[in-house]
């Protein structure tokens, strides 16, 4: 059995019972029931297993448990605080900016972690930033609106 690795998932220690090698997102997914975070392609393509490690959107297919370890690892389901949805979340939801929603959440990850390093994107950013997040509902329109929204939320919420 392998040694146990212990991750920083959503603020929390908690340790995963798993080769070292084995891709963050299995363990999320498989070990710790942590399903918002979706398998999509396998090759970090997609975008459809986003999550933020160290703040920064990273691709979780891509990442082998060991090289999680020391950092904090946020995902879907730790933006929400205190019942109150994150205003990327909140606009996600206002805008329609989703249909099937199995793009959504490394979408709004990724959102987060542009608007982390750049609270006053322009659409152009925007959609630069989400190049590597594949939408085939084509809700791309309200997919802008919801970041453009969520960018005005934080920033009255900072006055």
């Amino acid at each position: 059995m392998a040694k146990p690795i212990e991750l920083e998932i959503n603020g929390k220690r908690q340790a995963v019972h798993c080769d070292p090698e084995t891709p963050l997102l299995t363990a999320l997914r498989d070990e710790l029931g942590l399903t918002g975070t979706k398998y999509g392609c396998g090759e970090g393509q997609c975008g459809a297993c986003t999550i933020l490690l160290s703040g920064a959107p990273r691709r979780s297919c891509q990442i082998p448990v060991s090289a999680a370890a020391a950092k904090p690892i946020t995902t879907i389901e730790g933006l929400e605080k205190d019942g109150r949805l994150h205003p990327v979340q909140q606009a996600f939801l206002d805008s329609g900016a989703f249909q099937c929603a199995y793009c959504t959440s490394g979408m709004i990850l990724s959102s987060v972690g542009l608007l982390r390093t750049n609270p006053h994107p322009t659409s152009a950013e925007i959609i630069q930033s989400l190049q590597g997040n594949i939408c085939r509902c084509g809700t791309h329109p309200r997919i802008i609106d919801a970041v453009h929204q969520a960018a005005k939320s934080i920033e009255e919420r900072g006055r």
